[in-house]
């Protein structure tokens, strides 16, 4: 430790009052006045009036001297304060200059976020990356000249508020989460420590859920509307049908291959959840059955010689849904209801879990609600059984 070191202690303590160090000594005599209370804390006073409080001990075997500030900044009182503390700090060895560098070593967000999605982004499938290139716009204005270690949950929460007012609360928990998990990897890299997230303990926006199984007439109009639709759009109207009768996301129909169709099963290679198996009924074998493939493409829907894009597809959706009259069914409710309706036909968790291709039951929990028709089907069956057990011991 030198006297560098202990001019960064006393830098450190008046930064708290809201001062600055007066820097080197002045030429010229000079006379210091030593505290009898404090030693090592002094009053100096130089020829031409001026008066400084200095601190001084001894380093590396050497006596050091540094200038705290001049006396009419601050009481003496102050003074000797901050001088106790100073020395306090030297005497343990402390070098808040070490701190200072340990701090710089430490990437600011912004860099940090470009290294974070040049090694993590490659690993993504298209459409993730796609959707998170949206959500880091959101990311690249959120901290823009803070190290990542002075990011603290307060900043993160203001953030999030902010992000929720302009964006949306969906748009928000989306972007959110992918902060969150680059700060998961920074401590996994070792640059934070373990648990120093600022994310941690921050709860995401309540999103209102929305639930919506066609019922059995909702599907007949929509059929209805499919049908008046294949004339015009054959490819995207055989795409939602087949959406509808087997539960897929629309991604996994729109890149479905003819590699992938083996009979009645889809070796489906990239689903969202990794490789998975989907089988088909009588009725998605006989679409499949009906569609020319392409010459060139494997892409088993198509139109004007590339493959069937997720904007025409859901334009189509668009057009047979308003003509069905059914303007608030979005075409993942299609998803919804074939998960639905397997519930309401007694299909445990698990099995309707693995035909809809989810890693866990709990989502599937979400998907899988019944509608008012299927719970009292089910009160009424469960009160004859009771009912005709309650009757049978009176008899008896």
């Amino acid at each position: 430790m030198n006297a560098r070191v202990l001019s960064e202690l006393v830098a450190a303590e008046l930064v708290k009052l809201g001062l600055e160090a007066t820097g080197t000594d002045e030429r010229g005599q000079r006379y210091t006045r030593w505290c009898s209370r404090q030693p090592g804390f002094g009053t100096r006073s130089y020829a031409g009036g001026r008066s400084v409080y200095v601190v001084q001990t001894k380093m590396q075997g050497r006596l050091r001297t540094v200038t705290l500030c001049d006396v009419r900044l601050i009481t003496i009182t102050k003074a000797r304060a901050i001088a106790r503390r100073v020395l306090l700090r030297a005497q343990v060895g402390e070098n808040p200059a070490s701190s200072r560098t340990e701090r710089r070593a430490v990437p600011m967000f912004r860099r940090f976020l470009d290294e974070y999605w040049n090694a993590v982004s490659p690993g993504w499938k298209p459409s993730t990356l796609r959707s998170n290139r949206n959500y880091r716009r959101h990311l690249e204005r959120a901290f823009p000249h803070a190290y990542l270690d002075q990011i603290g949950s307060g900043d993160v929460q203001r953030w999030f508020a902010k992000i929720t007012e302009a964006a949306g609360p969906a748009a928000a928990n989306r972007a959110f989460e992918l902060l969150r998990a680059l700060f998961v990897k920074a401590e996994e890299w070792g640059i934070l420590p373990e648990s120093a997230s600022p994310c941690r303990g921050i709860m995401r926006n309540k999103l209102r859920k929305h639930e919506c199984r066609l019922s059995a007439l909702e599907l007949e109009h929509f059929g209805v509307a499919l049908v008046n639709a294949e004339a015009n759009h054959p490819m995207a109207a055989a795409a939602i049908r087949l959406i509808a009768l087997t539960g897929c996301r629309k991604s996994e129909i729109l890149n479905l291959t003819w590699n992938e169709v083996r009979g009645r099963r889809l070796l489906l290679t990239d689903a969202k959840t990794g490789p998975r198996t989907v089988w088909l009924g009588r009725a998605g074998e006989a679409i499949l059955a009906s569609l020319e493939p392409h010459t060139t493409l494997d892409e088993v829907f198509w139109y004007n010689d590339q493959p069937l894009s997720i904007s025409r597809l859901d334009y189509v959706y668009r057009s047979c849904r308003d003509a069905a009259g059914l303007n608030h069914v979005r075409m993942h409710d299609l998803r919804h209801s074939f998960a639905s309706h397997a519930a309401s036909m007694s299909e445990t968790l698990p099995m309707i879990a693995k035909l809809m291709g989810h890693a866990n039951t709990a989502m599937t929990a979400r998907y899988a609600h019944l509608d008012d028709a299927d719970v009292l089907e089910v009160c009424e069956r469960i009160g004859a059984v009771i009912s005709r057990a309650m009757v049978a011991q009176h008899d008896g």
